[in-house]
């Protein structure tokens, strides 16, 4: 299990417990357009629920809860129990109540990769939302399986900047339009335009990603002509994109954020509206409430609940359902692969003992120097006892071949520069994936907030220093159409070879001859400017 960590300001900041209240001035909210609106002449509330990269994790699984230094882990999530926490807010609020999914629901687990996102179907229908956004993983099987899913739902998907690339055409209506105690709420739907590169390329072939570029023209159109008094962007870039595209664009009264996996118990105020991203995994609910009088908002309220198995029960019949769509694929995920005596989490930026030991075994299957994992961030917590093959596609739900080659140490010193900029770029824009990826057989230490391309202060390769003129071995994955001298990301690989070893098997090849597993933190990636473990690409 991590050690415990203060977090020194950001703890104050982003994991501070409780709520967030606030009674805005008239000029906080932008005017009404002209004539009447559904919520003039009273003042009305409305809640607003919302839950984002469910990862696909149906049943409840043990989750880390961390706050002021202090850690835990309880058992939480699970659609039951979303399904549970959902219908008890909207009975209390008497059903002035709009839930909605803001992406990266299809994908994240073996049940729902190995059906494609079929098992997930009808779970999902009986969680009672009103409407999604696609996350940047839904393409996971391609375009049309994305738009059969999205036929099979009971409710829409939507999102601005996602056409065919051949017709031009949008997949899904730009926004979404509902009457909730009689106001009129607009959500302008918004997902990832880096997909194309961010994902193997493979995924989205014959579809297009615009930019924001269109979004502030949107927000006018749901205000002025569809005369809405409440104006939503939902959006699946991370929580620091969604926050400086807060200031591009205005008249919105909340900003519902998600793709980062970030838990923000303390709302971001940016140019008088709300930043706010919900955790992952089921394991939260995020609960936005807004009071609506003349046809704006004039006060607001913000909880991230935490949906432990201490604090909300599971619905029975959405138990029934998980149970009936997971039970053809039971014997085959629940098969033991090996054991492990720690904990092993992934809930960290830089460095985490689940991918240190994904990368050994990467490493070990290609009999190579390096090893490297990508720096994902779905995967609940592993206590220790057996590793079952549901948990492999918890920690890789993408399976792709090992793939080896050869780099310099200067093509090596480049990758970490980039990758460095990707995750801690100052400039919001510039911010790209993941976390850092995992090495294994090398060690860096670095900078984050030093400039582009100068955050690398060293780096070693098995104890020595990284050479620039020597050419080193290197073991990673092979990404659906990418190019063969691609290495992951990686351009200009020497001698690649796509091995028959995937993923999966190369960790089960590696927990078969490591009967001990390392919990702790190694210093393979070591910031000197950051707490010993970063929770948060938020830094201040």
């Amino acid at each position: 299990m991590y050690r415990r960590l203060l977090l020194l300001g950001l703890a104050a900041v982003w994991f501070a417990a409780g709520c967030a209240r606030t009674v805005l001035r008239p000029a906080a909210t932008p005017p009404a357009p002209t004539g009447a609106t559904s919520a003039q002449g009273s003042r009305r509330q409305v809640t607003i629920l919302y839950v984002a990269d469910l990862h696909a994790q149906l049943r409840a699984h043990p989750e880390l809860f961390w706050r002021d230094g202090e850690e835990r882990i309880e058992m939480a999530g699970g659609f039951a129990r979303v399904a549970a926490a959902i219908e008890r807010i909207r009975s209390e609020r008497g059903g002035d109540v709009l839930v909605l999914d803001a992406g990266d629901t299809l994908q994240g687990s073996g049940e729902a990769a190995l059906t494609e996102g079929a098992a997930l179907i009808a779970p999902l229908n009986a969680l009672g939302l009103q409407g999604a956004v696609p996350g940047n993983w839904e393409v996971a099987y391609g375009p049309g399986v994305l738009r059969e899913r999205a036929r099979q739902l009971n409710y829409p998907l939507f999102a601005a900047n996602l056409r065919d690339a051949a017709s031009g055409e949008r997949l899904f209506s730009p926004y979404l339009l509902r009457e909730v105690a009689g106001v009129r709420i607009a959500v302008v739907g918004f997902t990832d335009p880096d997909v194309p590169r961010r994902q193997p390329p493979g995924y989205s072939e014959g579809l297009r990603y615009d930019g924001p570029e269109a979004l502030p023209a949107l927000v006018r159109e749901v205000r002025e002509q569809e005369r809405a008094d409440v104006v939503l962007l939902m959006t699946h870039v991370g929580l620091s994109k969604a926050v400086a595209l807060a200031d591009q664009v205005p008249g919105v009264d909340a900003h519902l954020s998600a793709d980062t996996h970030e838990r923000t118990y303390v709302p971001i105020e940016r140019g008088g509206s709300w930043v706010v991203e919900p955790g992952a995994f089921g394991s939260f609910l995020g609960r936005l409430d807004l009071w609506v009088e003349g046809g704006k908002v004039v006060e607001r309220k913000w909880e991230l609940l935490e949906l432990t198995a201490a604090r909300f029960p599971e619905r029975p019949e959405v138990v029934r359902l998980v149970d009936a769509a997971l039970a053809p694929l039971g014997p085959r995920l629940s098969k033991e692969v090996g054991h492990t005596g720690v904990t092993l989490a992934r809930y960290a930026v830089v460095e985490n003992p689940l991918d240190n030991m994904l990368a050994d075994a990467i490493r070990a299957a290609g009999g190579t120097e390096i090893g490297l994992s990508n720096g994902f961030r779905f995967g609940t917590p592993l206590l220790p006892g057996p590793v079952r093959e549901a948990d492999l596609w918890n920690f890789f739900p993408v399976v792709n071949p090992v793939k080896t080659g050869k780099l310099t140490g200067k093509q090596l010193r480049d990758f970490w520069e980039q990758e460095l900029e990707n995750v801690f770029a100052r400039d919001a824009e510039k911010r790209f994936g993941g976390w850092l990826p995992r090495p294994s057989g090398m060690t860096l230490r670095f900078r984050a907030n030093a400039p582009k391309g100068q955050r690398l202060l060293s780096a070693e390769v098995n104890g020595e220093p990284l050479d620039e003129a020597r050419v080193y071995t290197v073991a990673a994955c092979e990404r659906e159409g990418d190019t063969p001298d691609m290495l992951c990301r990686i351009p200009g690989a020497t001698e690649t070879r796509t091995l028959e070893v995937d993923a999966h098997e190369a960790v089960r090849r590696y927990l078969a001859t490591r009967p001990e597993l390392n919990g702790g933190l190694q210093g393979r990636a070591v910031g000197e400017d950051l707490p010993p473990v970063l929770r948060t690409q938020q830094l201040p």
